[in-house]
């Protein structure tokens, strides 16, 4: 079969390899359909290895080279012995993460969090930049017949924007700023209005991302200027007082400041960006203004179920994201290449796998 493997950083060959096996007991057997580059495969890719082993992975034992891919969607081929919940040809979303049977945060749902819990497309035999994978059951999405297979695919990226949302403890009409308009970012704006808010900011510097989703009702663009979001959040908050959250999507040590400058007194901070230099942070501004800054990362196993059913509401158009598609013969140059050019205008590209 044909998958995109990662060998080292800027070294991402097509190859042909072997498919795999029969699945053993609890797994399932899929065939890709669709496949989204993530943030963090570019991280790979440009910086690599980070996520993936260079040694074996203690509990799966995978290491490089690695196929990539922890955005997909697939078509159900086979079934392994004690599956129950997925049949021969159901349509799933993958779920990457690969959680230790009886590990301390896999017991709380929080295997996200563990040191110990793989990933697949970075710590697993096989990633969603292949033809064929093997799955547990337990890392699978069924997808009903009106979520197609892009939508599909987005379901881990929309899963990690929710997780954020959830984090942020919205109620109906509370007013959100977003910081970042790149994926996550827009689907976290996407999410919070899903969750009931009345209103979100998407704060981008960059021109194309900050309007793409603007003709949105309840999206409100802003450049990220300090002075322009005081004033939004004078305007559109009650009282003037301040977005009731802010969710960080950027890394940038700017856009933090700016989400603790202008939520409001006991408002939430949710930091879902990843810096890459320790970002100076206003701790005297959060004490002083009693905030909740909460991480996010990942997100729980049983949160994918959700996403889908709000896909299917359609109150979470997921697929507004979508930029451009790329067979996998040219996922390199028309993928990879493409996301990272300077100024480019994409947000999100899915590979076309089948």
């Amino acid at each position: 079969m044909k998958a995109l493997r990662f060998h080292a950083a800027r070294d991402l060959r097509v190859e042909d390899i072997a498919p795999p096996d029969r699945p053993g007991p609890g797994q399932v057997l899929v065939k890709v359909i669709q496949c989204g580059i993530c943030g963090s495969d570019l991280h790979e890719y440009t910086h690599g290895p980070q996520l993936i082993p260079v040694a074996p992975h203690p509990f799966t034992q995978a290491k490089a080279p690695q196929i990539l891919g922890h955005e997909f969607s697939a078509r159900v081929e086979a079934v392994g012995e004690g599956v129950v919940r997925i049949k021969v040809g159901d349509r799933i979303s993958a779920i990457p993460h690969l959680n230790v049977p009886g590990e301390y945060f896999a017991r709380r749902n929080l295997g996200h969090v563990s040191s110990e819990t793989a990933l697949v497309g970075f710590s697993w035999a096989w990633g969603g930049m292949g033809e064929y994978a093997i799955l547990p059951q337990d890392n699978c999405v069924r997808l009903p017949n009106s979520v197609d297979d892009a939508q599909g695919a987005l379901v881990e990226p929309a899963s990690v924007a929710m997780n954020a949302v959830d984090l942020a403890h919205l109620s109906a009409g509370s007013t959100v700023l977003v910081a970042g308009g790149g994926p996550i970012g827009s689907l976290a704006a996407l999410c919070a209005l899903a969750s009931g808010a009345s209103c979100v900011v998407l704060a981008e510097p960059n021109e194309f991302r900050r309007t793409f989703l603007a003709d949105l009702h309840g999206i409100v663009p802003a450049s990220g200027d300090i002075q322009e979001l005081q004033d939004l959040a004078r305007k559109l908050t009650d009282d003037g007082r301040g977005f009731d959250a802010a969710i960080e999507c950027a890394g940038h040590e700017r856009a933090l400041a700016n989400c603790i400058e202008t939520v409001k007194p006991t408002g939430t901070v949710v930091q879902v960006g990843l810096f890459v230099d320790v970002p100076r942070v206003n701790a005297f501004k959060i004490s002083e203004k009693m905030l909740r800054y909460q991480g996010s990362w990942g997100f729980p196993m049983t949160i994918g179920p959700r996403v889908v059913a709000l896909i299917e509401a359609g109150k979470l158009p997921v697929e507004r994201i979508v930029t451009g598609h790329v067979p996998l013969a040219r996922a390199v140059t028309g993928g990879f290449d493409a996301l990272i050019a300077p100024g480019n205008r994409n947000l999100k590209i899915l590979i076309d796998v089948a």
